[in-house]
């Protein structure tokens, strides 16, 4: 693993604070782009999710929704509770300069009062460390910062309360992508199209794309796992699917798409490949 370096000496201020959301890929700190590494490193913070501390009067957790910090369910973060994006950063960056923003990841689905109180007091966070004087600040989220990711929401607060700040994003390799790489899986070709969807948005909108004449991806699997076995069992895909479980993690594991696996981390990712009959047939 890479050693946190020395903060560089930025080649120039920017014109006026910028916040820039980072992504720092599925868990392997090898898979950072050279940009996204340079980012974190010339930033005055970095601010990383983690999970909101739920008080004792809320309601009960989101059954779909992540058990840890950083939306990681079971997946180790740091030591000290942190999730699985400060885990990469801290192979990069000073933990002086990282900050925690903790956000209601385990709510049940919609807007919620507790999630949108979390959303603004994290972007109030982030303004107060602009009028403290930093210039650069950037956000960590595993995957890409515009796939499913809480940069979006926090950008959105930070906008509303300072017009004047940049947001900038950096693509990461998201889990659908190192997932594809690891099992030697073609994601698309020719006309095929590529379907990403949450398994938490229910069975339906998983069967029609699975119908359909292209390489399908469902995100967090967790629970919903059962139904979507039963899926494809019954369109007779089940033996053409793979399943990452905490991808870039100790532990990991990429398989078939196992019926009886009940132990599934929450960020497990499940790829099935379009059926090719001929090389090129879809060109």
């Amino acid at each position: 693993m890479t050693a946190p370096a020395a903060r560089p000496a930025p080649a120039a201020l920017p014109d006026g604070p910028v916040l820039t959301g980072v992504g720092v890929g599925p868990g392997d700190p090898e898979l950072l782009t050279v940009k996204a590494v340079r980012v974190l490193r010339e930033a005055d913070v970095v601010f990383v999710p983690v999970m909101a501390e739920r008080p004792d009067d809320a309601p009960g957790p989101d059954p779909d929704a992540p058990a840890g910090p950083d939306g990681t369910g079971t997946d180790p973060g740091t030591a000290d509770g942190g999730g699985r994006a400060e885990a990469t950063v801290r192979s990069y960056v000073d933990g002086g300069r990282v900050r925690r923003l903790p956000f209601a990841l385990d709510d049940r689905g919609g807007v919620t009062a507790r999630r949108r109180a979390a959303w603004d007091a994290a972007a109030r966070a982030v303004t107060a460390a602009f009028d403290a004087g930093a210039a650069r600040v950037a956000f960590a989220t595993i995957g890409d910062p515009n796939v499913y990711s809480t940069f979006g929401y926090l950008a959105h607060g930070v906008r509303a309360l300072r017009p004047a700040v940049r947001v900038d994003t950096v693509p990461g390799i998201t889990a659908m992508q190192d997932l594809a790489a690891r099992s030697g899986t073609v994601l698309c070709e020719g006309r095929e199209p590529l379907t990403l969807l949450p398994a938490t948005a229910g069975p339906e909108l998983f069967a029609a794309a699975l119908a359909g004449p292209g390489t399908v991806v469902a995100y967090k699997g967790w629970r919903r796992h059962p139904e979507l076995v039963a899926e494809l069992r019954r369109q007779g895909r089940l033996g053409d699917a793979v399943l990452g479980r905490g991808l870039g993690l100790p532990g990991e594991r990429i398989g078939p798409a196992d019926p009886d696996d009940g132990d599934l981390p929450y960020l497990s990712t499940l790829l099935v490949p379009a059926r090719r009959d001929t090389r090129g047939g879809k060109l």
